[in-house]
């Protein structure tokens, strides 16, 4: 099962001719998740030929006009399709209205179900037979959560030569050792799943992060994350004023993926006082701490491989 990460938009406060507003989107096979949706967020997506018709849920970290103004358009563009399935948007308290608002001041015609979650982190917030989504505190000039998604164990490797030696027949019982259940073999001996099958192999979490201030407690909650999308908005000499704003220098953000033992980090919602030449130095300082730290830049693809 393939995922992938997809940043729409790597910007914060402000759009720039070369840096649309914070908004990423995950594809898990055939699912679509969308993280905030800033200005330029449809842009992209076009850019990418990505099938933005079949977004499942929509997870805003706060409702802050750089994080919701693309929010509208996608709405609507997804109503010029022929859509059944419900569009679920989770997010603290405010979103219910903006979305609400939006629709009746712009006279949306929508023609399919929008699902929209107010909801107090922490918690889960959404989820699959194989995953889950959840919604953890941040700290920010209004209420502003982050969130991972995170998929259960996988089953061990099937050893068929193994099956074979045991007498189990080829066909409906190897189906069901590795659904974890005891079968009889042809000999009348009953046969344990742990007999065949290796030990659960882990799946991969995505963690997404953004406008907050530093807090260790964030570490704890996408610890072990195969890829943290986080924010670095601020170098060294600004980092009074990123905690009178309630953001993070990028030097916090590696403290985070270091304190984390996250596989991959890459920073986002970069200050637009700096040029794209300049985020070197938000690069160079993460690196002290955290040497394997990336720059993220508008549609910039991550693949996110199962570690075995």
């Amino acid at each position: 099962m393939n995922m992938e990460a997809f940043v729409l938009g790597c910007g914060g406060m402000m759009p720039l001719p070369y840096r649309h507003l914070t908004s990423v989107l995950l594809r898990r096979d055939g699912d679509l998740f969308l993280f905030d949706g800033g200005e330029g967020t449809q842009v992209s997506l076009r850019r990418l030929n990505l099938k933005w018709k079949k977004i499942n849920a929509i997870f805003v970290s706060h409702t802050h006009a750089d994080h919701v103004t693309g929010l509208p358009g996608i709405l609507m563009l997804s109503a010029q399709v022929e859509r059944k399935e419900p569009l679920y948007i989770f997010g603290p308290p405010k979103i219910a209205e903006y979305i609400e608002t939006s629709r009746k001041v712009l006279d949306m015609y929508i023609n399919y179900p929008i699902v929209v979650k107010e909801i107090t982190a922490p918690c889960t917030v959404y989820g699959g037979e194989d995953f889950y989504v959840r919604a953890f505190p941040l700290e920010h000039t209004k209420t502003c959560v982050g969130y991972t998604l995170e998929e259960l164990d996988r089953p061990g490797e099937f050893n068929p030569e193994t099956a074979e030696k045991l007498n189990i027949p080829k066909g409906p019982l190897w189906g069901k050792l590795q659904k974890g259940q005891s079968v009889i073999n042809s000999d009348g001996i009953e046969i344990m799943p742990e007999q065949v099958v290796g030990q659960p192999r882990c799946g991969r979490k995505f963690s997404f992060v953004t406008d907050t201030l530093y807090l260790p407690s964030i570490a704890n909650e996408v610890k072990g994350s195969d890829l943290l999308i986080c924010e670095g908005m601020f170098a060294d000499d600004c980092a009074d004023q990123a905690k009178e704003k309630k953001h993070m220098t990028a030097r916090q953000a590696a403290v985070i993926a270091r304190d984390a033992h996250v596989k991959r980090m890459a920073m986002i919602h970069y200050s637009p006082r700096y040029t794209d030449r300049e985020l070197d130095i938000l690069l160079q300082q993460a690196k002290d701490v955290y040497p394997a730290a990336e720059l993220t830049r508008d549609r910039m693809r991550f693949e996110i491989p199962y570690e075995n």
